[in-house]
């Protein structure tokens, strides 16, 4: 572990979470759709991945997934259940600090998070899109704060977040809210 996360008050928080949490996240409805859709070859990038079951459905798919995030738990979760499915050798785990995360660019059939804002990240998740590649990604939006007054409003997307932002070249297939979550989804794809 880099001796800069030790302390990383997102890692112990994550950390804590995990400890008590299921052992996996469901696969996003979103993940499920974008790997139906086509796509260039390449690899799949998770981007505040947990032990996402999105990383396993890929990896099932038989795509090379990255799965980043800064909880060493997750990751060390998702990788014990890919190594009991049999999918060790497609998925590599990266413990970083978004914030500080660079992607390959474009190096990406597929870019997921969907449980992390920030605007830098998504920028640079943006960029490592392939042509002809997906991006994925849910957030939480403003009308969330609402039950949750004490979360940070740099956290939640404001009003035309996500699509908004995207770079030229984008084609947005779907964003909808989730009212029920306070969350908003997106599905866009990169040029081709």
């Amino acid at each position: 572990m880099d001796p800069e996360l030790a302390e990383h008050p997102d890692r112990l928080r994550w950390n804590a979470k995990y400890g008590d949490a299921p052992a996996l996240s469901p696969v996003h409805p979103l993940v499920e759709r974008a790997l139906a859709l086509p796509m260039p070859d390449g690899g799949v990038l998770d981007l505040a991945s947990g032990p996402s079951g999105s990383a396993l459905l890929a990896a099932a798919a038989g795509r090379p997934v990255t799965a980043v995030d800064i909880s060493e738990i997750a990751l060390g979760r998702l990788g014990a259940e890919a190594r009991r499915r049999g999918l060790e050798s497609l998925i590599t785990p990266v413990q970083v600090d978004l914030g500080r995360w660079r992607p390959e660019t474009p190096g990406y059939a597929l870019v997921v998070c969907t449980g992390f804002w920030d605007r830098a990240v998504f920028e640079r998740a943006a960029g490592a899109v392939r042509p002809g590649g997906l991006l994925v990604w849910e957030a939480f939006t403003e009308d969330a704060r609402r039950d949750r007054p004490r979360m940070p409003a740099e956290w939640c997307l404001a009003p035309g977040e996500p699509a908004s932002l995207l770079p030229d070249g984008f084609t947005v297939l779907d964003q909808a809210d989730v009212p029920s979550a306070g969350k908003r989804r997106l599905l866009a794809r990169f040029g081709g």
